[in-house]
């Protein structure tokens, strides 16, 4: 049985089952790329909820994970070379879990890194970006007469969307045929877009078939279905 005490976080939320991966998180755009990837994975874990209602995030407990205190973030009692890893940033974990099973990225290196690309394409671009039409569409930002900034992040989305949408064309999923935690980093920003936050019409969404098409099939996998409700 591993032993996950020397972890502060487990003061706060108890590992139950403490030979599984732990995983903090939230069913947020970035939260559920972690609990996503761990249902297609098949690897077993025990999600614990970090409320932002009660402002958990902030807790010594949960920054004793990840200073920087955002979900998600992980502990694998099984990390490199037998030993715990703590892990924060849902990119760089999606990254670990792929290296981890083999699974999800390419072993080709060309591929390796064109995958990788398109990770660091959704956490530079699509998520911040996303994320600020959000609170200026949907949040507090909407109350603001000055629609410059909104303005401003509705052009880049589009723009985003654009590359997305021709890098679609004639593809199956971001790296052609094969399912990747690409897919999996960029898809739920797009669901949370044009869900969540109401930006559809906004940003034009339906000129963006290709997008949409390849967001229908995501949502449609299992798996996605599943953790996009994680943790509950």
């Amino acid at each position: 049985m591993s032993d996950l005490s020397a972890f502060h976080i487990t003061a706060k939320w108890p590992a139950q089952h403490p030979d599984r991966l732990q995983l903090y998180s939230l069913p947020t755009p970035n939260g559920v790329k972690v609990s996503i990837a761990l249902e297609e994975l098949g690897l077993p874990y025990e999600p614990h909820l970090v409320s932002f209602q009660t402002n958990d995030q902030l807790t010594p407990e949960f920054m004793s994970l990840n200073p920087n205190n955002k979900i998600p973030a992980i502990i694998d009692p099984h990390g490199p070379g037998g030993q715990p890893l703590a892990l924060f940033e849902s990119g760089a974990i999606l990254i670990y879990l792929a290296e981890k099973t083999g699974q999800l990225m390419s072993k080709d290196p060309a591929q390796r890194y064109e995958t990788i690309q398109w990770v660091m394409f959704q956490m530079g671009g699509i998520g911040p970006m996303f994320g600020q039409l959000g609170f200026f569409h949907k949040f507090a930002g909407k109350d603001f007469e000055d629609k410059r900034p909104r303005d401003r992040y509705v052009a880049e989305s589009k723009r985003l969307l654009g590359v997305l949408d021709k890098h679609l064309a004639g593809r199956d999923w971001i790296m052609g045929a094969d399912y990747s935690i690409a897919d999996i980093a960029i898809f739920p920003w797009v669901r949370n877009l044009i869900g969540f936050y109401g930006a559809g019409e906004l940003v034009g969404f339906a000129d963006f078939p290709e997008v949409a098409r390849v967001l229908a099939a995501f949502v449609a996998r299992p798996a996605v279905e599943r953790g996009l409700t994680i943790p509950a």
